[in-house]
């Protein structure tokens, strides 16, 4: 996505800023005051997802919430750096960069696997992580090997990125997101279609896709010494409620809160009611 030639009509502009900390440059969305809460959005999506979400925590907090690694408006440095590790690396950098200490950090779907990440190199949330639908564990079956190997191999296929961004419809964007369990309305449908039909938004996302591992922090899940606090939507069927459930068996300090009639992007779908479920703990 370019900016600031793509940004018209993007929701929250008026909170955005770029920020170049290597080796990427970053789009940063930030307003409030109060305790810090960082938002970090799960693969393919952008700050657009938490469009609803973010004015409701900024009324009694300072929120921030940044788009990853060549995903939304954020530039791309180094076409290497979009896997757990190093996109933790490099958003905690920049944490570090802007003097931001969060009090919580939510995630979404593979945002929160970033989020406990960064709390093994070093961030100390005080009141903890927020995990809505938590991307914690592995596809199962050939979906195991399938999925990854097809990420790689699109990835690393000149110009793949770019006919999937070309080829892609409305009523394709609002069969994936469905397919999720979620219903969202016209303009959050139309957000996502911008992002899908952005050849480098796309390329990054299936650079992330194709570089993402679990298997380091899901065994090491037992020794995340903070509290952890897991939403999931009940209707999710893109990262089922199972995954937080067995999650937070692992996790030595969790909750877990499960919502009826939500999907994958519950954050989206009912925005007040996720508000009120992260200030509460």
């Amino acid at each position: 996505m370019r900016w600031p030639d793509d940004a018209k009509d993007w929701p929250l502009t008026a909170y955005s800023r770029r920020v170049l900390h290597r080796p990427h440059r970053w789009h940063i969305q930030e307003h409030g005051e109060g305790p810090l809460i960082l938002l970090i959005h799960g693969a393919g999506g952008a700050t657009q997802s938490f469009r609803g979400l973010f004015p409701l925590l900024a009324e009694t907090h300072h929120v921030v919430a940044v788009d990853l690694p060549g995903q939304g408006f954020t530039q791309l440095g180094a076409q290497q750096r979009c896997g757990l590790d190093h996109m933790s690396e490099d958003l905690l950098a920049l944490c570090r960069n802007q003097g931001w200490v969060p009090d919580i950090v939510v995630g979404h779907s593979a945002g929160v696997a970033i989020a406990l990440r960064m709390w093994e190199l070093g961030m100390q949330p005080r009141q903890g992580i927020v995990g809505i639908n938590a991307a914690l564990g592995n596809f199962k079956g050939v979906a195991g090997w399938l999925f990854p190997m097809m990420a790689k191999a699109l990835a690393a296929t000149p110009f793949s990125a770019g006919v999937f961004a070309n080829t892609t419809t409305r009523s394709s964007v609002r069969n994936l997101v469905e397919g999720t369990g979620s219903k969202l309305d016209q303009d959050g449908l139309e957000l996502y279609y911008r992002l899908a039909r952005d050849r480098g938004h796309v390329d990054a996302t299936l650079s992330m896709m194709a570089q993402w591992s679990l298997d380091g922090l899901l065994a090491r899940l037992g020794g995340i010494d903070v509290p952890v606090h897991l939403i999931t939507g009940l209707s999710d069927k893109a990262v089922p409620p199972q995954v937080s459930r067995d999650a937070a068996q692992c996790l030595p300090h969790s909750t877990l809160t499960e919502v009826s009639g939500l999907g994958h992007l519950a954050h989206e779908e009912d925005p007040a009611q996720l508000a009120r479920t992260i200030l509460q703990k």
